[in-house]
């Protein structure tokens, strides 16, 4: 499952393995030949051009009518001996560097390429349907790459440069960019974008990759119907966001949702959806919007619905209280490699917030507030699953006693291309909360709890 950027099976099944691209193959290409007239052809560009490459006042067309009839009389200067056709192509392709995104854009447009890894010029790496790999596309120089990195940035308003060295930013497409300079980088620029289709996954796909199973499917969507409240969890790159996403499609259309993120991801088709984005300060430290306050604000926009995409902060107390204030069926994700984990970093998480509050308060809140836990793990095999669905049934003495509902079964082994053959299996055990679904008229089959004579062992499994 990956975001169609971060996959989960055979197309996003396999974990990056490092794949080099060996001398004498792609990398190993003769050079542009053209390399040195262009780097001498987009300098004087910019010199030309300055400010104005950067103007939100001009459209694409009006700027890219420019820059072509520019580097025109730039071409005509240099008085090489050129073919039309050479001509043509280092236009379109000084173009594209200036106006797009350079010798990225091609792996932009490249449906099987989930993420771009920029390490300043050298060779660019790839994440190709799960692998990882050498391109023998790269940056001509550090100044190419930052100002693509700045022409980024700057078309949603942020900006990038020694005071303020580290960017998150997104493209048109909702792809995901992180960027670094120096002094912070200190080999040169860096910049990474993790790639989001148009067409994100559904539960048939997370079901066909073997994220998740039918039965597991079908809980999750009567517990998303049942206004339960849903905490994501796992480790980065395990899938947690595209999970989300899913689950935020069983969400009913008729009602208003509120979804708060740091760099809007989430691509959600009800119609009455309100994305709200996070903001850093400016240059003088003034004018940021945390998640928390986000958080705060929503509660006032009357919210039937509100979708977190990532706590990790303070704003776990905020959400923690929504959810015990009558906002049910709240969604979030949480970094953390069990649910147990997961719950040590909520209540780390509230004490961000800056208030002394007893260990037990926390638990109460966290155990009144979340009803089921989903973890995401990474498998030795590359593969995403569902490794727990695990309910958050109460307090028991000081502890929060947790019950796992589904739980990853690694005893099938590993076939022989190295895949696990095991899946998420229910342990028998019928959660508290199906009578609450059962009084909304949510009826779960008992086969989807499994056989409890069977697997009443799994009890002794319990977290407590």
């Amino acid at each position: 499952m990956a975001e169609r950027g971060t996959s989960l099976s055979a197309r996003a099944a396999g974990g990056p393995t490092l794949r080099v691209v060996p001398e004498g193959g792609a990398a190993g290409r003769a050079a542009d030949p053209f390399t040195d007239l262009k780097s001498r052809a987009h300098d004087a560009l910019f010199a030309r051009l300055g400010s104005r490459l950067f103007d939100s006042s001009l459209s694409e067309s009006q700027l890219r009518s420019h820059v072509v009839q520019e580097i025109g009389w730039i071409m005509e200067g240099e008085k090489a001996p050129l073919s039309a056709a050479e001509r043509q192509r280092i236009v379109e392709e000084i173009s594209d560097d200036v106006l797009g995104h350079g010798p990225i854009e091609k792996l932009i447009a490249d449906a099987t390429v989930t993420e771009i890894m920029v390490n300043s010029t050298d060779p660019i790496y790839v994440e190709r349907l799960g692998k990882l790999e050498r391109t023998d596309v790269r940056f001509v120089s550090q100044e190419h790459l930052r100002r693509v990195i700045e022409r980024i940035v700057s078309k949603i308003g942020r900006r990038i440069d020694e005071s303020s060295p580290m960017v998150d930013a997104r493209l048109a497409d909702g792809s995901r960019v992180n960027a670094v300079i120096p002094p912070l980088s200190v080999d040169g620029p860096s910049l990474t974008i993790r790639k989001f289709s148009k067409d994100p996954y559904q539960v048939a796909d997370l079901i066909g990759f073997g994220t998740m199973t039918e039965g597991m499917a079908e809980l999750l969507t009567a517990c998303v119907n049942g206004k339960l409240n849903v905490l994501v969890t796992g480790g980065t790159g395990t899938g947690k966001t595209t999970l989300l996403n899913v689950l935020s499609g069983f969400i009913p259309s008729e009602e208003r949702i509120v979804t708060i993120e740091d760099a809007v991801e989430l691509q959600l088709h009800q119609d009455h959806v309100v994305r709200l984005e996070s903001r850093p300060a400016n240059i003088e430290g003034k004018g940021a919007v945390t998640i928390r306050d986000l958080v705060r604000n929503s509660l006032r926009m009357r919210p039937d619905r509100i979708v977190v995409g990532e706590v990790r902060g303070g704003e776990a107390l905020d959400m923690l209280q929504a959810m015990n204030t009558g906002h049910d069926g709240s969604l979030s994700t949480v970094h953390a490699n069990t649910p147990r984990d997961a719950l040590a970093r909520l209540e780390t998480m509230v004490l961000m917030a800056g208030l002394e509050l007893p260990a037990r308060a926390i638990r109460e809140q966290i155990a009144s507030a979340i009803d089921l836990i989903v973890q995401l793990t990474r498998l030795r095999d590359g593969t995403r699953r569902i490794t727990h669905v695990t309910e958050v049934e109460g307090m028991e003495n000081d502890t929060i006693t947790l019950s796992d509902v589904f739980m990853f079964d690694y005893s099938a082994g590993i076939g022989p291309d190295g895949k696990f053959l095991g899946s998420a299996r229910p342990t028998g055990i019928r959660p508290k909360f199906s009578e609450r679904l059962n009084d909304l008229g949510i009826q779960l089959p008992a086969e989807i709890f499994g056989d409890v004579d069977i697997l009443a062992h799994t009890r002794a499994g319990r977290f407590r």
